[in-house]
């Protein structure tokens, strides 16, 4: 071999890892990018998520104050009873209103989080929202059920405390042992917490390196 054919080949790798070297950058330069992306959606939501948990039982504390009832009046030909159960029900839904806008940003940064970070480990944003929909729906129940006063028989009266007392469980925060919101909030808060301090922890170290998923677009 010549010593033009050994400049023209020399020329040539030079050529090709200078390619190597601009991809590998190009690449590295992405990964850290989408990776700060990731670390920077995983810190905002855990702090929504830990915000989210105490309006949740802020909806439910049993006390409540003059100021939250203020906005309901009563309508015409409406009973005392069903008025006082309307404000008293409509508690609920002073606080939620006064939060909206927390919930709002949760939901919107979901789908960003489903992109980002994956779908499976989205769910306890849905957790989150299901929680909050049973809350209201038992107020606007409890608003209906609690003034009635006549049964026709015994069994109808019995359904309809027994009704009162599943919805109130579920509208009141209560003990630990029979709470039905309780778990479901904490196990949401907890997995989010699992999928968050994961990426907060593990990016930009060597294990989040050797261990990072290659994306793939999901399955519908």
């Amino acid at each position: 071999m010549t010593i033009a054919n050994w400049i023209e080949l020399l020329t040539l790798v030079s050529i090709l890892v200078g390619i190597c070297v601009a991809i590998y950058g190009i690449d590295t330069w992405r990964r850290e990018h989408v990776g700060k992306r990731q670390l920077e959606l995983a810190e905002d939501t855990l702090a929504l998520f830990y915000e989210a948990a105490d309006v949740v039982r802020e909806l439910r504390h049993p006390a409540s104050f003059g100021h939250e009832m203020k906005d309901v009046e009563q309508q015409d030909g409406e009973s005392n009873a069903k008025f006082q159960a309307r404000q008293n029900a409509s508690v609920v839904f002073h606080r939620y209103n006064a939060h909206q806008a927390l919930f709002s940003k949760l939901h919107a940064s979901r789908y960003r989080f489903m992109a980002q970070i994956g779908k499976e480990e989205a769910r306890p944003f849905d957790e989150l929202r299901s929680i909050t929909s049973r809350i209201t729906l038992a107020a606007n129940v409890l608003a209906r059920l609690w003034p009635r006063d006549h049964f026709r028989t015994d069994e109808q009266k019995k359904k309809h405390w027994d009704d009162i007392e599943r919805y109130e469980a579920v509208f009141w925060e209560g003990s630990e042992d029979d709470d039905p919101i309780k778990p479901i909030l904490d196990k949401a808060i907890a997995d989010m917490e699992v999928t968050c301090q994961s990426v907060i922890v593990g990016k930009g170290t060597l294990h989040w390196f050797l261990n990072m998923k290659v994306w793939k677009p999901s399955k519908l």
